[in-house]
């Protein structure tokens, strides 16, 4: 809402609510405190203010740029798989869905990439879109910094190949690699062991013997190296991504659609068949939330697939939150309840009801916009019904449909009826119901139609009930202020605390600490002909990292660059910029500006006795 707040000031009503989807690459790694909900809030300390204006004015600069880039050009698609990039961490829900249905694909787990590929009229290449089903977790839970993960590793690899001199971000061609039906689709594709046994975890429950479920670990392909993994998985995507872009001869031509609408996803009546129907509920979230995933288990003794509660939690629950209506129990069945979220109003509603549901279509390109995290399943009957809806009217045909996922506004899972019964994370984390799916599908369809028929103008499309919008006064943070900054004594904030050495190869680490507190980091090279430090990384490239760490009102700040092969022989320094926190008098603070930079170092290239 800020975003399109935002818009409207700068261009009116060209960039709207219809035509603007926002789809996150769902990284595990990323900021929090942007949420206006109240389960959102607790558990990423409160709507923190700093965080959503970065994300705002972040996303609005990025439309600004492509606006002012606004230039005739053509658009073309290009398909194909991708193996050895994903693993269905539940697939003993994913069983459950009929083998009839099952038996019509090869796999548990979409392996399809689909691309958009940009150019001007010259045929000189502008940007690409890809979609593939795979979750943003190869940085595991032991991350502590900011990363894109996978997905962003690979818009790194591609943008850098396609924008050579400039740093990440900063070039004019555009890789977006997009989520969709990622629910039960791991990275992690040597799949769940016990970490102090090496055996296989429990299929059902994904738990040990011994340590229980924290012990039952999905592995990477590059085992527990959470770096190697993201690596990995993120070349894989980029190296397929790139491969299609460049066989991309199909032309994308045709009008463009666009249809909005909200719905309240707790009171939607579906029809199961002629003679039975289904409803939707209020939000909540079973036991086997609790227990996490295999890509991160929970810390308490829950485990996942449980169809029953348990009297120690719930009788905690009761106590602190209210015991869930038998309404909403019987409506949830067989989940059960934890936390009935959308009976809990205070000090905000726990979780939405009114959400949005979106398509985009370009020529016969449906882009299905999901509020959510769908199975791999779920995403196929969403696509499937779209696409009958889509053709059924007569105005497309050979509609290609992208399920986006994690559009627009959180809701956690989707999963199908069937898998929904098996009660594993997914299906506890399904908000709505056992018949969300169902209510969903719906919804698509009746957008499909609209814009079959020609009737998605921003005017005659119903909007539906819009959700409530808090004011800034409403929302709450959990985040202290920042102390005052301090320092040892007889030392100065950026001051080096480790020196680097004098002269590296490449392919070796090269770290340093500082006396800090915020950061922006550069590596530089020294040029001869023109002695100036040229700026070679930032805190945005792969081969950086940035580790702060507080020790009551100190911090340090350590950087690595990992000096990769492609590095040119020479001489290089680390600079880092940030601010600390002072205190003016009694009661005024000020915010001060501090650099600190390292001794000049050596690269050197390794020498070959060949």
């Amino acid at each position: 809402m800020y975003v399109l707040k935002e818009l409207e000031v700068k261009y009116g009503i060209l960039y709207r609510q219809d035509n603007v989807i926002l789809s996150g690459t769902h990284t595990h790694s990323g900021l929090g405190g942007y949420f206006q909900y109240t389960l959102f809030m607790i558990t990423s300390k409160g709507y923190i203010k700093p965080s959503i204006k970065a994300i705002v004015n972040g996303i609005v600069k990025s439309i600004d740029i492509a606006h002012r880039s606004i230039k005739p050009g053509r658009i073309y698609m290009s398909k194909g798989e991708l193996e050895e990039s994903n693993l269905n961490r539940s697939p003993h829900s994913y069983l459950n869905n009929p083998a009839e249905e099952r038996n019509k694909y090869k796999s548990n787990t979409d392996k399809q990439v689909t691309l958009l590929k940009f150019t001007d009229l010259d045929g000189d290449g502008m940007g690409m879109l890809s979609w593939f089903a795979v979750h943003a977790v190869s940085m595991n839970y032991t991350n502590q910094m900011v990363s894109s993960d996978n997905m962003g590793y690979a818009s790194y690899l591609l943008e850098q190949e396609k924008n050579i001199g400039f740093l990440p971000g900063e070039g004019p061609f555009v890789a977006a690699f997009a989520s969709s039906n990622l629910g039960d689709a791991s990275p992690n594709i040597r799949g769940p062991f016990c970490a102090n046994t090496g055996l296989p975890c429990d299929y059902l429950n994904s738990s040990c013997p011994i340590g229980g479920l924290k012990m039952c670990v999905a592995l990477g392909p590059a085992g527990s190296d959470m770096f190697n993994n993201t690596k990995i998985i993120g070349e894989n995507i980029f190296k397929r991504a790139k491969d299609l872009y460049g066989k991309a001869r199909q032309e994308v031509r045709g009008p463009l659609h666009a249809a909005h609408q909200w719905v309240n996803m707790t009171d939607v009546t579906v029809q199961l068949n002629s003679t039975h129907t289904g409803r939707t509920c209020k939000p909540a979230l079973g036991h086997s939330f609790a227990a996490g995933t295999t890509d991160g288990g929970g810390d308490l003794n829950f485990t996942q697939g449980a169809v029953e509660g348990d009297p120690f939690w719930d009788g905690i629950r009761d106590a602190l939150l209210g015991a869930p209506s038998n309404e909403t129990q019987d409506c949830h069945q067989p989940k059960p309840i934890l936390f009935s979220t959308g009976e809990m109003t205070w000090p905000l509603p726990w979780h939405p009801s009114i959400v949005d549901v979106q398509i985009i279509t370009i020529g016969p390109v449906a882009i299905v916009a999901i509020p959510g995290e769908m199975t791999t399943m779920s995403g196929r009957r969403i696509r499937e019904a779209v696409k009958q809806e889509l053709e059924a009217q007569g105005t497309f045909s050979n509609a290609e449909v992208v399920v986006a996922g994690l559009c627009n506004i959180y809701t956690h899972y989707i999963t199908t009826y069937e898998e929904y019964q098996i009660q594993r994370y997914e299906g506890a984390s399904t908000i709505y119901g056992p018949h969300t799916l169902s209510a969903y599908i719906q919804k698509f369809r009746g957008l499909a139609k609209a814009i079959a028929e020609v009737r998605t103008t921003y005017c005659t499309l119903p909007k539906g009930p819009e959700p409530p919008f808090f004011k800034d006064s409403q929302l709450f943070s959990l985040l202290p202020a920042a102390a005052v900054d301090k320092k040892p004594i007889n030392t100065t904030f950026g001051e080096v605390l480790e020196r680097v050495d004098s002269e590296y190869t490449v392919h070796i680490t090269d770290t340093m600490s500082f006396q800090r507190d915020k950061t922006f980091v550069t590596v530089e090279k020294y040029h001869n002909s023109t002695a100036h430090w040229d700026v070679v990384h930032t805190d945005a490239s792969w081969e950086t990292r940035f580790h702060w760490v507080k020790n009551g009102a100190e911090s340090n700040a350590t950087i690595e660059w990992h000096i990769p092969l492609s590095a040119q022989a020479g001489s290089y320094r680390i600079r880092h910029f940030g601010h600390y926190k002072q205190r003016k008098g009694f009661l005024e603070t000020v915010i001060m500006a501090y650099e600190g930079v390292s001794d000049v170092f050596r690269v050197s290239k390794i020498k070959s006795n060949y």
